[in-house]
């Protein structure tokens, strides 16, 4: 409540006292509360110090609190008279307006109101983000970036454009593309994929595009290539970087044309399929030196994704450690198998410049030597990384800062409550409001 009367600011707690209300004498000390106490609702007197005789310090006053709160709810407080004032303030987003002098219980009604709506709109914006937030089946992550990855995918499912996903080997390229299919309506047919980097130049383009018996030593039967096979489905062309250029040509032809030619053979053979790239090199500085096609990237380049590696995932490493070590221990017969608190803080402040699949890895070879139910940080033989970490705004050092020893917590206890609460110091019902209010729960 803005309210630089003090009778009057007694009579107001007095009257509301039901409520959990703080109160602001002028503009700075309104700010002040609204970024401290993040109020739901701000009832808000137009006259303020230092003109309480006119309404513009409490127009400035009602812009200020929109501009870094703007879901409150403010009622602007009037004389009864005040009628121009009072409609514009809600001109100028105001919820409502009130006339002074007021009924307690009429003014109530108005907040109950105003309240009710504020948690409707904000229980509307946590389903929309835990909506939002659940990402692809198969892939692991509560980190928002990553997410925002899963939204992007889901968006492109749908269409035939063409994606290439760009980002460091073991980021999981491979699980996207995997999930660019089957959220597409091609999912009733084949997901083909083929390392363009692990087959020689000679072999590959048979693997391709296919040949005809006797198209050369060997063979001995007409075979299909990989594009064909991927007829109505999806080909992934991994680590597209590394096709050769003897290929290039033949590749764009197909994405220009959309039919193919087996080796030794003359007949073309049209090829309904959706492509699907990967690489971890930078497409650009490959086009520079003349080692891609220009005209090839931008064919293939329809539509970008780039994938954050681990160590930007706040709380993925330990998320994802989890999940691995129950895996890797049902498949070696060590059902139980738990990491260590040392453990885990040695997950967390690791590099991983394997990503991905240099935690499995680390943690495959824990598990096979481990001789206990713990695995330990010296059974991992990790090097810590210390976090370079860089904010300005004190508010959202705050909240980064708490989102993100919420996720790390709640990774490493594996989802436990009562053990996320006692890592973070809190109790089990502060933890519950935090989850709450980071759309965790």
């Amino acid at each position: 409540m803005v309210e630089d009367d003090l009778g009057l600011q007694r009579q107001m707690r007095w009257s509301f006292d039901r409520y959990n209300v703080v109160f602001a004498q002028d503009h700075d000390s309104a700010l002040a509360q609204v970024r401290r106490h993040e109020p739901r609702v701000v009832t808000l007197d137009l006259g303020l110090p230092p003109s309480p005789d006119t309404p513009e310090e409490g127009f400035r006053t009602l812009a200020s609190i929109l501009s870094i709160a703007p879901a409150t709810k403010v009622i602007a407080l009037t004389g009864q008279a005040d009628r121009d004032n009072a409609l514009k303030s809600v001109q100028l987003g105001a919820y409502d307006f009130f006339g002074k002098p007021f009924e307690p219980e009429v003014l109530a009604l108005v907040i109950d109101r105003a309240l009710h709506l504020a948690g409707l709109e904000e229980e509307n914006r946590r389903l929309a983000q835990r909506v939002g937030e659940m990402p692809l089946s198969g892939l692991i992550t509560r980190d928002p970036g990553m997410l925002k990855v899963c939204r992007q995918i889901e968006k492109l499912a749908p269409t035939d454009a063409t994606v290439t996903l760009i980002g460091e080997s073991g980021t999981g390229k491979e699980v996207l593309a995997r999930g660019l299919h089957q959220l597409s309506g091609r999912r009733e047919r084949r997901f083909v994929a083929i390392n363009c980097a692990a087959i020689p130049e000679n072999l590959l383009e048979s693997e391709l595009f296919g040949h005809e018996r006797g198209a050369f030593t060997g063979a001995v039967k007409q075979t299909p290539g990989k594009i064909e096979v991927a007829d109505g489905g999806t080909l992934f062309l991994d680590e597209i970087g590394d096709l050769p250029q003897s290929l290039q040509a033949k590749l764009l032809r197909f994405l220009q044309e959309r039919v193919i030619e087996r080796i030794g053979g003359r007949e073309e053979i049209p090829v309904d399929v959706r492509i699907v790239c990967a690489t971890h090199r930078n497409l650009r500085e490959l086009i520079t030196t003349g080692a891609f096609r220009e005209d090839l990237y931008y064919r293939l380049t329809e539509m970008v994704v780039e994938i954050p590696p681990l160590r930007a995932r706040a709380g993925d490493a330990a998320l994802l450690a989890h999940t691995i070590i129950r895996r890797l221990a049902d498949q070696q017969g060590k059902e139980g198998l738990t990491l260590a608190e040392d453990a885990l803080k040695s997950i967390e402040s690791h590099g991983w410049p394997g990503n991905v699949r240099e935690l499995e890895n680390c943690l495959k070879r824990a598990v096979i030597l481990a001789d206990g139910q713990v695995i330990r940080a010296e059974d991992l033989g990790l090097a810590t990384d210390e976090g370079d970490h860089r904010y300005l705004n004190l508010r959202q050092v705050r909240e980064e800062a708490e989102r993100a020893a919420v996720l790390r917590a709640m990774a490493h206890s594996d989802g436990n409550i009562a053990r996320a609460a006692e890592i973070l110091g809190i109790s089990r019902p502060t933890l519950y409001d935090l989850l709450n209010r980071f759309s965790l729960r």
